[in-house]
């Protein structure tokens, strides 16, 4: 038996209108579930964010206290003369880590010299923030190719043989210096890292390059 035409025609918006509900759900459901992924993403970012940060933060915190704090057995002097003269100079230590000094720097990107060099200009050179790193015979060969290829990858360093000084391996900063037995002794890393470039620097910036190479 048919229905009346207003039964059919009540039963269609019926179930029209449960068509409808049921799309209105899916699609509060789906904005609830998209906010929700949304504010998990955000969550998950800025918390990776936040501990990048707080990692990058701490690592640079270790990097000032680092270079801030003393090497043990490092030497210190201060009030060092920076005027440019001709003559040779008489250097209260040795190696020489500053006072007057030639008006040429040795060449300090990395330079690796096999024989002596002026005090006078390797002085300039710390001058303008290099670490000058010289070794006597007593130091092994290993020891000497190692610091080599260190120094020739590092800008504003150079490394010489001096016969004059005690220790088999000494650095140099300007004021600053440091004898090692050995250059697998951790104080190395210490001090290039810290005086390459660094606070002591009378001249920081000034250039490396356009100065001797012998």
């Amino acid at each position: 038996m048919a229905l009346p035409k207003n039964s059919a025609a009540a039963a269609r918006r019926a179930k029209l209108d449960e068509m409808r509900r049921a799309e209105v759900a899916r699609e509060r459901r789906n904005k609830i579930i998209t906010i929700v992924v949304c504010a998990l993403i955000f969550v998950v970012l800025a918390g990776a964010t936040t501990f990048f940060l707080f990692t990058v933060k701490g690592e640079e915190k270790k990097q000032e206290a680092a270079k801030k704090a003393p090497i043990s057995g490092e030497k210190s002097w201060d009030k060092l003369t920076q005027n440019h003269v001709a003559q040779p100079v008489n250097y209260p230590m040795t190696p020489a880590v500053g006072g007057d000094h030639a008006q040429a720097w040795m060449n300090c990107n990395g330079d690796v010299y096999e024989k002596e060099v002026r005090q006078e200009n390797a002085v300039h050179a710390l001058e303008h923030g290099a670490v000058w790193i010289t070794y006597t015979d007593k130091a092994t060969p290993d020891d000497v190719k190692s610091l080599g290829e260190q120094v020739k990858k590092t800008p504003y360093t150079l490394m010489s043989p001096h016969a004059k000084q005690d220790s088999p391996i000494t650095l140099s900063a300007w004021g600053k210096q440091l004898t090692v037995d050995s250059a697998s002794d951790p104080r190395v890393n210490a001090f290039l890292t810290k005086y390459v470039q660094g606070p002591q620097t009378p001249e920081p910036g000034a250039a490396c390059t356009n100065g001797l190479s012998a």
